[in-house]
């Protein structure tokens, strides 16, 4: 599995070839298909793996917590580039099959992630609601996805400049216009899913 994962992070889903993995590891071809099924069975499971081995929300410091839901978005996103460096192959994994396989595979990566919830953004949307800071007013379904799907945007685009469209890389020389793009969404963010200050008067009274 590391090896396959390795060769899919370099190569790409459409490039990585199984006969590579298996002659690197010495073992058939036929082996590799036997465990797997199909080269789209062998990457599924690589980006089980890889999305699994990744931090989830709640796993920030202590420290981070502390401040709050915003918070720990926020220090996600500036963490980005560093966790990619840290664990790029898993990283790039999850890119790949975030933005580079067939319609098929991805329908089973959207039911995957839907169903294991693998960052635990449920349960930290549900925390933030619990601290009266994340609106209770709306679906929670809705206030995940959304939590989900422009996160992971602004992540990609801040580590592909083949995602970016136009946010940060054009900037890659202006560090100081970057952060002020990253506390711009973390406003906007807020603005959309914060609790209003009413509604966190009560919360923040039962929990202290």
């Amino acid at each position: 599995m590391q090896c396959a994962m390795r060769h899919f992070a370099e190569h790409g889903y459409q490039g990585a070839r199984i006969e590579d993995i298996a002659q690197e590891l010495q073992i058939a071809k036929g082996s590799v298909f036997q465990h797997y099924g199909s080269k789209a069975g062998l990457f599924f499971e690589c980006y089980k793996r890889a999305v699994s081995s990744l931090p989830a929300w709640l796993e920030a410091p202590d420290e981070v917590r502390e401040k709050g839901f915003f918070a720990v978005v926020r220090y996600w996103l500036d963490a980005t580039r560093h966790l990619v460096e840290e664990d790029w192959v898993p990283n790039r994994v999850v890119l790949v099959g975030n933005y580079g396989t067939d319609l098929d595979l991805k329908r089973d990566i959207n039911r995957f992630l839907v169903s294991e919830d693998p960052y635990g953004t449920l349960d930290f949307v549900e925390w933030g609601q619990q601290r009266g800071e994340v609106r209770a007013d709306l679906d929670l379904e809705t206030i995940v996805s959304l939590v989900d799907w422009t996160s992971n945007a602004i992540q990609d685009a801040l580590v592909t400049e083949e995602l970016d469209p136009g946010l940060f890389h054009r900037w890659r020389n202006q560090p100081e216009r970057q952060r002020m793009r990253l506390d711009h969404f973390a406003v906007l963010l807020e603005s959309a899913i914060g609790a209003s200050s009413e509604a966190r008067a009560p919360a923040a009274a039962e929990t202290g």
